[in-house]
This record gives structure tokens, sequence and C-alpha cells, in this order.
């Protein structure tokens, strides 16, 4: 009998609006008749400043309340919201819904989109619209690249573009972006382009005992954090048509990355190719608009070891080589029709087809041969989504939003098989080689063809008290279903299963075909003190969220304490509470320039209910204060990150614990007509710290063997230390 939960949780950092043009805080928050509200939208000015300081896109949201970073790549940072993460949100990059093509989730959504690329990011932290959710529990992030531009009637020809380029100290990262835009009245005609290096960063201090890497001749200094070295290149173009209130536009992308390697993963990305094109119609009615798009995306990924990870293995000359194919195709339609001068409605429809294949090449003549390992073998995850929502404004200081939206999911996977097929398929014989033949056969044998019908609830509401006090809250009942490495990983041998890993522990993970979605009910409130004009603004947000048969891991047979370990993935239940504070406030006007100050607080504590267990990566009680500072065309500013020790761990997972930690960070920018200066420095005084959300260290040695002495388990990934950097961008 399945259980039935209530659920309460998460709250939401504003919902309806106040239009903004310039705030402090340098995040705005707005919402108009036709734009859903809820959204927290960083300013564009706040965007630019970061570029020169990241090539990491899921970076830029580090000033949002309540988002923390699962440390990964370079460039491929995973977003959490509350204590969730990865697929449990929803990231949509230009309208389309991404999925990560890889067993590590090494080329998640926003890894496509260069930062100097992005013209919008908002986020949904926790209750999400139904027209902008779905398939997530934990919030939406809305990534958008720059819109067509259009030239002014009888203004002729437009011209337009910039170049840009950055450099920052600590691993030499270094890069450059550029984009020209050639357009009419009526067409448009844009292209970008971008690129990043780095060689592995260096920690503020040592942090391991070892210095070998598995690899003769090799070996890295005891600061050096193995595996962090990244080189990735994106393009794009853009054609657009409009005509009255009427646009058409299509965008082809294209990403490769030739290699992106990874300090809490046992394997590196060393090929990663990216093909998408995006189709959009949007069109402006007497009774409304309407929005149209259809886009689909081929992703190709090799995985082995990198420079600093033992490469042969008795045998296996070649290491593990792993390749995964995913295509995406898919399709949406939201009308916004104006009932009346108080009534908004918002009707749609999605639908979304994603195939995977993950197979893995023989290695050698061991046991790693001498036939193909199939991981993932023609896996289909399809999605069809309706949903309506209902915006009204009740009375001037009254707003509600109610929303319904129904989701119908199928996944499925063919046959696998392992390296051995000496007995495969036979039933009943003795288990080959790592168990291969016995495991292969009971995937096999089992249905696999699985069915869900998830059903997404969200009422919304804000009150304005006067003119200096509102009030929000929402509830909601969000659902996921499972991913197809939660559901058709098979195999259960040690090897094969720490190849399933998209959390950066170390350990091993086997799916499990029968799980159930994810069913969380959500509970939020906001409280928001300002001044008329928003020249200094306090909010608090507490939130609470449960979660019935969430997605944890359970322990196998083999199970030893402070050590990587092999976990099945199995439905539970969990609970989510916490509190995000923000706020920002002028403190002087002086002949030295515009003073201000402002901060973030958050704090997240999530508990598994039945096992009475921490859940795995919450970010610890966490803090950020910065000093600003305007004088002419400079904006200039010093950060104060506090951030508690991480004592409250996942036991099933063998979580490392990490200390607390303080950072200051200086930055400036410099404006000047068409030129724009970037310059700061990170980690001023060279700190050495343990990221929190960084996973555990399996950046170099003997990474195929679970428990290898040259990689012991106990070592965090650590941030990294002082970075100076700068950057330069040209209008044209």
């Amino acid at each position: 009998m399945k259980r039935i939960a209530i659920f309460c949780g998460i709250i939401t950092p504003s919902m309806f609006a106040l239009a903004v043009e310039s705030d402090p805080a340098n995040i705005v928050v707005t919402t108009k008749s036709n734009e859903t509200p809820n959204a927290i939208a960083i300013a564009p000015n706040t965007l630019r400043a970061q570029q020169a300081a990241t090539s990491d896109t899921a970076s830029l949201l580090r000033d949002v309340p309540g988002v923390g970073l699962y440390g990964a790549g370079g460039t491929s940072s995973l977003p959490v919201i509350h204590g969730l993460a990865d697929d449990r949100l929803r990231i949509k990059v230009d309208g389309m819904d991404l999925i990560a093509s890889c067993p590590n989730h090494m080329n998640p959504a926003l890894s496509y989109l260069d930062p100097s690329n992005v013209a919008k990011l908002r986020v949904y932290a926790g209750i999400s619209p139904v027209s902008v959710g779905g398939d997530s529990i934990g919030g939406t992030i809305l990534a958008e690249t720059p819109t067509p531009e259009f030239a002014a009637a009888g203004a002729g020809t437009l011209l337009k573009g910039e170049v840009g380029a950055f450099y920052r100290s600590n691993g030499g990262a270094n890069g450059g972006n550029i984009s020209a835009t050639v357009a009419s009245e009526s067409f448009n005609l844009s292209y970008s382009g971008s690129a990043a290096k780095s060689d592995n960063y260096k920690a503020g201090g040592n942090f391991k005992t070892r210095t070998d890497t598995g690899r003769a001749g090799h070996s890295l200094p005891l600061d050096e954090v193995g595996s962090t070295a990244y080189d990735t290149q994106n393009q794009s173009i853009g054609v657009a048509f409009k005509s009255g209130q009427h646009l058409i536009e299509a965008k082809f992308g294209y990403q490769n990355v030739p290699e992106q390697l990874f300090p809490n993963q046992r394997m590196d990305m060393l090929e990663n190719t990216q093909h998408r094109a995006n189709l959009r119609y949007v069109g402006d009615f007497d009774w409304g608009s309407l929005e149209a798009r259809a886009y689909r995306e081929t992703v190709e990924h090799y995985m082995n070891f990198g420079a600093d990870k033992q490469l042969a293995y008795a045998t296996a000359v070649n290491g593990m080589p792993m390749n995964t194919k995913g295509v995406t195709t898919g399709a949406s339609i939201k009308a916004s029709i104006a009932v009346s001068m108080q009534d908004l409605l918002r009707i749609g429809g999605e639908v979304q087809h994603y195939t995977l294949n993950d197979w893995w090449p023989p290695s050698g003549t061991g046991m790693m041969s001498p036939n193909t390992f199939i991981n993932i073998n023609d896996g289909e995850r399809n999605r069809t989504a309706l949903f309506g929502e209902w915006e009204k404004q009740l009375s001037p200081q009254w707003m509600t939003l109610l929303g319904v939206r129904y989701e119908f999911v199928t996944t499925d996977a063919g046959p696998v098989h392992g390296y051995n097929l000496a007995t495969f398929p036979t039933v009943g014989v003795p288990a080959g080689m790592l168990n291969q033949t016995r495991d292969a056969a009971n995937f096999n044998n089992a249905d696999r063809d699985k069915t869900d019908n998830n059903l997404d609830l969200t009422a919304l509401g804000r009150y304005t008290v006067n003119a200096n006090h509102d009030i929000e809250f929402g509830l909601a009942r969000k659902v996921r279903s499972p991913n197809l490495y939660e559901r058709y990983s098979w195999s259960t041998a040690s090897m094969m299963a720490t190849m399933n890993n998209y959390v950066g522990d170390g350990n091993g993970y086997i799916g499990d075909i029968n799980l159930k979605p994810e069913i969380a009910y959500a509970i939020s409130a906001t409280f928001d003190w300002h001044a008329a004009n928003r020249e200094w603004v306090f909010k608090t947000t507490p939130y609470y969220t449960r979660v019935s048969d969430y997605i944890d891991a359970i322990k196998t047979a083999a199970f030893t304490a402070n050590q990587f370990n092999v976990l099945q993935f199995a439905n539970q239940s969990a609970r989510l509470y916490g509190l995000d504070v923000s706020g920002h406030m002028p403190l002087a006007k002086t002949s030295f320039g515009e003073f201000g100050l402002k901060g973030l607080l958050s704090y997240t504590n999530g508990k598994n209910r039945d096992t009475g267990d921490d859940l795995y990566n919450v970010m610890p009680f966490n803090a950020k204060l910065t000093l600003t500072q305007q004088l002419g065309a400079w904006d200039n500013s010093a950060e104060l990150v506090m951030v508690k020790a991480k004592n409250q761990v996942s036991d099933v997972r063998n979580e490392i614990q990490t200390a607390g930690y303080s950072l200051v960070n200086l930055r400036a920018s410099y404006l000047w007509r068409q030129t724009r200066i970037d310059f700061g420095v990170e980690n001023l005084f060279d700190k050495r710290y343990d990221l929190p959300l960084g996973g555990a260290y399996v950046g170099q040695g003997s990474t195929m063997a679970l428990n290898a002495a040259n990689m012991p388990w106990g070592i965090a990934v650590p941030g990294a230390g002082r970075s100076l950097y700068a950057g330069l961008n040209l209008k044209f």
C-alpha cells in the first residue's frame, strides 16, 4: 500500500512584484501582467561583473538566497536550492529542458551556456508556478541568451558587437568572447562565441599527504587540486524575423569540450560535443499572447581517466573508456489570456522525448573484455504535460495565483550485458566475473517499462500591508520521476557501480527499476520590509518541505565505515526546513562615493525520516556581508563570506565533515563609454578551506579501485586559494 505523506515546504523569496529599475542589492524582483510571479532576477550589471571571475554559469547564482553549488568540473557545478539539487530542479536554457547525458552528470544544462552569453537569469527558489515548474520538487532556474534586437524605424541597418577577454591567476585560467549583430527593422542575424581554458587550481595550503597520481613520472604538489583543469568552446548563431507583434526566431548552438577534469569523480570528461537547434514563435494578440517552441539537442560524451589519474591497470592499458549519447526533442506552447482587468489565465502543454545510450568499450584482455559493457541500452524518458494557471488581483492589497499541472512520464530501457558473455543470458548458471552474468540476467528479466502519472498543485498569495511591508506565502505539491540512471544502473560490481555516481561522494551506486516518483509538499512565507522606493530592503523567508518516496541511498551487503562503498538508490521519506534572510541598505553619501551594505544568510536542515540520518550535501549555516562603493564610473565591493562547520553529514554515504571558514573577496569595475574593466581578488588571505558541497577528493591516483591506497577516503575537495582576476570588454 502506498504511503501517504503530508509535506510542507519551501519558502519563496518573492512572489509578486514591484518593478524596480535599480536595486542596490543587484537582485531585482519583477512581475508584470504577462510575467509569472515569484521570480528572483539577477540584475544585468551583476551578471556582467561576475563574468571575469568565473567560467561556470551556475556560479552566477551565488548571491541568490538559499542557492548553493555542488562542486563538479570547472564549468559544470550543479545548483542546489534549499537542499535539493540537480534533477530535483527544473533548469531551462532558452526555454529548452536539457538533460545531463552522463552517469556522473558532467554535462548539466547550464554548462552549455558561457557566462558571457547570459542575458537573463531568474530563479524560483522553492515553490514554482506550474507554468514554469514540472518534473521537479526544488525550484526552477531559467537562463536566457540575448533576445534579438532590431533597427529602429527609419534608422537603417543596426551593426553592433562586443569582444572580451579575461585572466585568472590561480590555475592560469584565460579565455575570451565575441559577439556581433546585424539587423534591419524586421531581420536579425547574430553570432556569439567563447572559449575558456584552465590548468589545475591550487588550494590555500597542503590538503593531502601523497603526490603520486598512478602515472609514471607524473606527480602533483600537496597543495594542487588534481583534476580541476578544463578546456571548453561555445558557439551560437541566431536568426530572427519580426512583423508587427509577431516574432519568429531560430537559434543554433554548438559546444566542444576537449577536456574537463573532475576532482570528485573517478572519471574525467575527455570529449563532449553538443549540437542544439531551438525554434520559437512569439505573438501578441488582442486577447493576450502566445508562445510556441520546438527544440532538439544531441550530445556525444566520452569519459576516461585524465592526466592526474592512473590509466593502465594490469591488462587494461587504455583505462576504462565510456561513451554516452543523448538525444532530446521537445516542444511547448503557452498562451496568456487576459480574461479581465483583474484575471490572467495561462494555459499550455509540453512534450519531451529523450533517448540515452551508455556503453563502455572493452579495454585490454582482462576482466574488461572481450565485449562492450552496456550500461544503458536504448533508454527512454518521455514526458507529456498540460497545465493551467489563474492569476487574480482580488484587490489592491491581495493577489493570488492558483495552478494545476499534469505530467505523464514513461521510462524504459533495453536488455544489457557485461564485458563477459560466456554464459549470458542463461538464467540459473553460476555468476560470471564480477557478477556480470547474474546482474544482467536479473535486469533483463525484470519489467523495465514504467509509467508515472504526476500531479502538481500550486497556490501562491501576496498581501501588501502598506507601502513598507509585504507578506508572501505559498503551498505546493510537486512531483519528480526518477532519472534513467536512478532506475536502470544495473551492475553491483564495485568497479562498475563507482562509475555511476552523480553526487561526487566517491561511492558506487546501483539503480532500482521500481523506484517511485518523489512527491513533495511545500509551505513557505516571505516577509518583506522595505522603503517605499526600495532603497533599503529586509526580507526573511522560512520554509518547510516534506518528501515521500525521496530517492536516497541504502547500504548493500558489504558496508564499511570511513571507506567508499557500493550503495543502492531507494525510496524513503525526508524533510527539509530552513531560513533565508537577505537585505540591503545605504550607509552614507560622501565625497568618496555612495556606500552601502548588503547581505544574505541561509540555513537548511535535512533529515531522512525513515533512518534519522542527515541528508547528503546540505549546505551548513552560511552568510555573506558586502560593503559596496559607487563613485562615478567605479563600482567596488568588499565581501566577507562566512560558513559554519558541516557536522551534520550523511552516515550511509560516509560523507566527509568540513570545518568552518571565512573568506574575503575584493571586486572592482570601471565603465567608460563602451569599455568595461573588471578586476579583483578572491580569497584575499589565501585561506585553506574545504568545500562543504564539494564531495570527496578522488582527483588523483587509482580511481578505478573502490578503496586504493593512493586514493584514501576522508579528503574533502578544497576550495581555491588566492586568485587575482581581470576582465576587459569592448562594445562597438
